[in-house]
Order: structure tokens, then C-alpha cells, then sequence
């Protein structure tokens, strides 16, 4: 794991080749059918042969929640598992990979439509300012544009008080833990530059396409990041240079959230970006425990 454009996906396939593996994607977005250019999903050449789950399970136009996710990835760990294979999970949703790991209980709390309905009518910035004075811990990880995600967490501090964090806990899987990052300044340029580099492969084309087969804005600003502003652009509410600007902020404080999420996993053994050497060397002797 690691921040956005830090090279998760590179090194998950380099690994795979060393240790014969295969690769679970974890990222919220990357599950869905068409939203490629806009996460940056990796494509069938960046692959190199290795199978990746995972990815393109899901319509853009329903909610796949971490349920769904832990579900899915669990039953893609065992098959991995059964035919002698490494399976990697690799990504950026921290919350979906400490489900998947046992590191916190998803809340057992049903939906309130009635609550859901009130909360709808409130923009992103209050609901974050709600959710703030409901659960801080909450609202220091949570993308703070995701209106979806802000309204769970509200739905669940009304119903629990706090939303799970990560725990003392029976892991689930022998797991070893590795996360990369880059230098600051490293990361904010290559944030910038991957950002131009899918602008010119062509993601407002692909928000319109997905648009014209029916994903609506209002389902499309719900995905976050690049989406909510790419719905923005294309309603005419910000300009191209003004949905880059947005986007360059917005992807830099999503880093850092990142980043602190994962901060406070311990079992995080913590590389900078182009280390794969090292990371192999210290997998191998993993592997021989």
C-alpha cells in the first residue's frame, strides 16, 4: 500500500513475477466497469501477464460497498491460494484492505432512510464539518469530497457512536505488510504529471462516454476525485484549467490522508518508491519462515 502514484501497481506485478503470484486490486474506484483512465487502472501491457482481480467487477451506476469488497477479495485469496499461487493485494483504500485483513469489524448498521434523505440535501463541505464534530477520527481519513462515504460514516456515528478503527485483532491471513513512498516533493510532482499524462490519454472523453450510457453526474460527482470534477467540468460549473487546479489540490490532501491512514499500522514494513530490490529481498525471507 501507499499514496496515490506512488507505484503500488508497478511493484505488486514485479513481485507477482519474482513469486509467482497473482495481484487483488484494492482501490474503491477501480472495481468499476469504465472508469479507467480517470483511476489510473492499470492496463492488460502494465499487466505484463500477471492476473489481476478485482478490477471491472462492478456498473458504475450501483454502490459497491467494502462488504462487497472483503466478499469478492476473500473468495479471490482462497482461489489464488488453492492453486499454489502468492496472491498480492495491492492498492490505495486502506479501509477496504484492514476489512479484508480482519483489522476492523464492518459495522453491522442498516441503512436510515430517513436519515439518509435529510443528509442528501447538505453539501460535501457540511456534511465534513458534520461528521467532524461526530467522529474526528473518522473524519481525518475520509475523502472529504465523497458525499457517499461522508453520509455512511454520519449514518453510522448516529447509529454507533464511532465507525471502526483498527484494533488488536486475530489476523485473518499471514500477512507481511509493505508500503512504499516516495519524498514529498517526489510525490506531488508525479501526482501532477500522472495527472496530464490521463488528461491527454483522453479522461474527459471517457467521462463523457460513461455519461452518454447513462452514469448521471450526480452518481458521477458520488465517485470522488477525478469524477467529481469531471462532472463539474462537463455541467459547465469550473473551466479545464480550474478542474486541473481542483484536481492537483484535491489529489495531494487525498495522498496525505492516505498516508496518515496507514500511519497507524505498525506491521508496515516502509520503503521509498524504486526500492524493489530490497522489498524482494525482505519478501523472499518472509516466504521462507
Amino acid at each position: 500500500m501507499g499514496p496515490t502514484s506512488s507505484g503500488k501497481s508497478a511493484l505488486a506485478v514485479e513481485l507477482a513475477k519474482k513469486f509467482d503470484g497473482e495481484v487483488i486490486s484494492a482501490d474503491s474506484r477501480q472495481v468499476y466497469r469504465g472508469l479507467n483512465i480517470g483511476t489510473g487502472k492499470i492496463t492488460k501491457r502494465e499487466m505484463r501477464g500477471v492476473p489481476h482481480h478485482l478490477l471491472d467487477v462492478a456498473s458504475p451506476k450501483r454502490k459497491f460497498s467494502a462488504d462487497d469488497y472483503v466478499r469478492h477479495a476473500r473468495a479471490a485469496i482462497e482461489n489464488i491460494s488453492k492453486r499454489g499461487k502468492l496472491p498480492i493485494v495491492a492498492g490505495g483504500t486502506g479501509f477496504y484492505i484492514d476489512a479484508l485483513a480482519g483489522r476492523i469489524v464492518l459495522p453491522n448498521v442498516p441503512p436510515n432512510k430517513k436519515l439518509r434523505a435529510r443528509l442528501e440535501k447538505k453539501s460535501a463541505a457540511q456534511l465534513y464539518a458534520l461528521l467532524k464534530k461526530k467522529d474526528l477520527r473518522r473524519a481525518n481519513t475520509i475523502e472529504t469530497h465523497h458525499k457517499r462515504r461522508l453520509i455512511r460514516a454520519l449514518e453510522i456515528a448516529a447509529s454507533i457512536g464511532k465507525s471502526p478503527t483498527a484494533r488488536s485483532y486475530l489476523a485473518v491471513y499471514d500477512a507481511f505488510w509493505v508500503g512504499i513512498v516516495p519524498p514529498v516533493k517526489e510525490l506531488e510532482k508525479k501526482i501532477a504529471i500522472r495527472l496530464f499524462a490521463r488528461i491527454r490519454q483522453g479522461m474527459v472523453a471517457e467521462a463523457k462516454r460513461l455519461h452518454a450510457a447513462g452514469l448521471s453526474y450526480k452518481r458521477m460527482e458520488q465517485l470522488g476525485l477525478e469524477y467529481r470534477s469531471l462532472a463539474r467540468l462537463l455541467q459547465g460549473i469550473i473551466t479545464r484549467k480550474q478542474m486541473v487546479e481542483e484536481l492537483n489540490r484535491s489529489i495531494r490532501k487525498y495522498a496525505i490522508r492516505q498516508m496518515r491512514y496507514w500511519k497507524r499500522n505498525k506491521d508496515v514494513r516502509w520503503f521509498k518508491t524504486g526500492d524493489d530490490g530490497r522489498i524482494a529481498t525482505r519478501v523472499r525471507s518472509w516466504l521462507r519462515k
